[in-house]
């Protein structure tokens, strides 16, 4: 979802959370318990780190490079499941990927034309952009007819991407958003007995239980009044671009706005799905007990059993297992807190019941709600957005100390496991662009520290890995990110597409240096088991060592029986630094090391160094580049 409004979102949402407050393993090794401050007991069994591929599936085949702000499709090009050829998948698996996130799936409201395949047509009003907001579901039983071949072949295309990436050793992960949909949803392809979003719903009331919308009785919807210096459709003629929308009466908007007429700000283009939550905050359904933060998924299946559920919550159930039977190995759920952490136990139960490897993942951006949507909800993963994500990228503007990652990793080790970390998605701002650091490099260090510092999935966004900047003014979608409202080619990630050869061959040196080194690290962390193991932060004592080492560093180790990691990044841009790194006599006990010498490989340049063991101390000589880090193998 367009997160412009969040902060104004989770406001108005505010009554309804506080009435609420991985991917499983195929090939399990020995469970290790992580005791917390909660006393509820973390078991990660996962071999290896997850990694996930995040593509916007409308840009990343696309090889036009007209780029017309506002352009149709038939100008600017859009790229079609088909373009994830072979050579695609062998691309993106060689970076170390386990699961492809295809985001923009599901059919959403777009203003392009496919009444000639029975589809309505959506109204510009109430569509951000002109291809439209992939956050504003449409027909939850099908998908979007631009990414089709052939539109009305275009379910039959998306299942054979489906096997095609399950054939590449991949997963298959697609969005789902509970909280809103379009506000002209129409399915063309419900099941038998199934009906649409709304179908049975008493109008004439704000709130029922099993309605699926909440209604301003007596109120028609108003469009917003748009600010002087938006045009929809950026001012082109459309016989439906008229300042209306038929509405009667007005639903809510997604964000939880109750006016007729919603700001411009709000997420106009959707309306709120109903959960059994009261216009108060309070519940129309069974709560669960608080000691099932500490029991499996079976056990809450087994309690929502026999239950009565509203209506919003059946659905919901209906539409993930329509994905899992054509073979969808999870999901990413779109803002999901503001959502009953209740409904999240009975929808992931009831997908583990299908499915025990499938792979949820949640937007969750208010930290103190964290451990409810791990515990109660049974999310395996969360963003670690407002934790990690935020403290790194003052980091890497140069504005915040390297400790505070230190700080967070400890405030979050009780759910380590559970915290997706990311540098870049469809919702912030990119590395390369002024907005964020100006320059993709500054992602390198960060990258490195992101992705080895915890157990936690890792996931990378299509063009991060060649410095993809977003800078251009797509239409609706605006500089520093990449759009996700309009038809658009990506510059530097067609570089690396290269017309379908996938080989990197019309980047420039500097992009293919920074796109080598991506691959190499995730197809690293993807297979290093001491990344599965224990944790030491090395700061510490580094910074009170009297060296050169400062808050422009980060140093850490991660080991295990196998396997013994040391890790360093070096976030200045501008200047060389030199140190001894000192690795406390607590670490080299563990490591169960003897005073001399000892090789150690940097894994990311097979460079050499050497680790001194002196009265129980260890110190290694380290000259560091800017922007550099050393991944280093005992």
């Amino acid at each position: 979802m367009n997160k412009t409004a969040t902060i104004l979102m989770l406001s108005l949402a505010g009554s309804m959370l506080l009435a609420c407050g991985g991917k499983a393993p195929e090939q399990a090794s020995p469970a290790k318990a992580e005791p917390t401050e909660h006393n509820v007991t973390i078991v990660n069994t996962a071999e290896h780190k997850v990694v996930v591929y995040q593509v916007f599936t409308r840009l990343f085949g696309s090889q036009n490079t007209t780029n017309t702000p506002w352009g149709t499709l038939e100008q600017n090009g859009v790229g079609k499941f088909a373009d994830f050829t072979p050579e695609a998948l062998s691309a993106i698996k060689a970076m170390g990927t386990s699961h492809i996130w295809y985001t923009g799936v599901p059919h959403h409201a777009l203003v392009r034309d496919y009444s000639a395949y029975g589809i309505s047509l959506d109204d510009p009003d109430v569509i951000k952009g002109r291809a439209g907001s992939p956050y504003a579901v449409k027909d939850y039983y099908n998908v979007n007819p631009d990414l089709a071949t052939d539109p009305a072949n275009r379910l039959a295309e998306f299942e054979a991407l489906i096997k095609r990436t399950h054939q590449h050793d991949m997963k298959v992960l697609i969005d789902i958003v509970p909280n809103h949909v379009a506000r002209q949803y129409q399915s063309l392809s419900n099941p038998a007995g199934v009906s649409d979003f709304g179908a049975s719903d008493d109008t004439s009331v704000e709130y029922a239980r099993d309605n699926n919308f909440y209604y301003v009785p007596g109120q028609p919807f108003n469009v917003p009044a748009f600010p002087t210096s938006y045009k929809v459709l950026g001012g082109d003629a459309h016989p439906a671009a008229d300042g209306k929308f038929n509405e009667i009466p007005a639903k809510w908007t997604g964000n939880g706005s109750r006016a007729a007429q919603p700001a411009f700000d709000d997420w106009y283009e959707t309306v709120k799905i109903n959960y059994g939550v009261k216009p108060d905050g309070s519940y129309d359904f069974d709560k669960l007990p608080a000691d099932y933060a500490d029991k499996d998924w079976p056990a809450h299946y087994a309690f929502w059993q026999g239950k009565d559920v509203p209506d919003s919550w059946l659905k919901f159930r209906d539409i993930t297992q329509y994905w899992l039977d054509k073979g969808v190995d999870g999901f990413r759920y779109d803002m999901a807190e503001m959502v009953p952490v209740e409904f999240w136990s009975y929808l992931n139960s009831h997908i583990k019941h299908s499915n025990p490897n499938a792979f949820l993942l949640a937007e969750v951006y208010q930290p103190h709600l964290y451990r409810d949507y791990i515990r109660l909800g049974k999310m395996d993963y969360l963003y670690d957005k407002v934790e990690f994500y935020d403290s790194l990228k003052l980091v890497m503007q140069g504005k915040g100390p390297t400790s505070a990652l230190v700080e967070t990793q400890q405030r979050m080790a009780d759910i380590e496991h559970h915290m997706l970390h990311f540098l870049e998605n469809h919702d912030e701002q990119r590395i390369a662009a002024p907005e964020f650091a100006g320059d993709a490099k500054k992602g390198m260090p960060a990258m490195v520290v992101s992705a080895t510092i915890s157990t936690s999935p890792t996931m990378l966004y299509f063009g991060q890995d060649v410095g993809e900047p977003g800078a251009e003014d797509a239409g609706f979608g605006k500089a520093s990110r990449t759009t996700i409202f309009d038809y658009w080619g990506v510059p530097h990630h067609q570089r690396w597409m290269n017309g379908g050869k996938f080989d990197g061959g019309a980047l420039s040196a500097d992009e293919l240096a920074l796109h080598n080194f991506y691959k190499t690290l995730l197809s690293f962390t993807a297979s290093a088991p001491a990344l599965m193991g224990e944790y030491t932060e090395l700061h510490s004592a580094n910074l009170a060592a009297g060296t050169a080492y400062s808050e422009q560093q980060l140093a850490f180790a991660r080991y295990n029986a196998e396997q013994k990691l040391l890790i360093v990044s070096h976030f200045n841009s501008e200047n060389n630094v030199s140190f001894g790194l000192t690795l406390p006599a607590e670490l080299i006990t563990k490591w169960q090391l003897a005073d001399g010498q000892y090789p150690l490989t940097d894994k990311l340049t097979n460079a050499q160094y050497t680790l001194q063991v002196a009265n129980g101390v260890g110190t290694v000589a380290l000259e560091l580049a800017p922007l550099a880090s050393v991944i280093l193998e005992l």
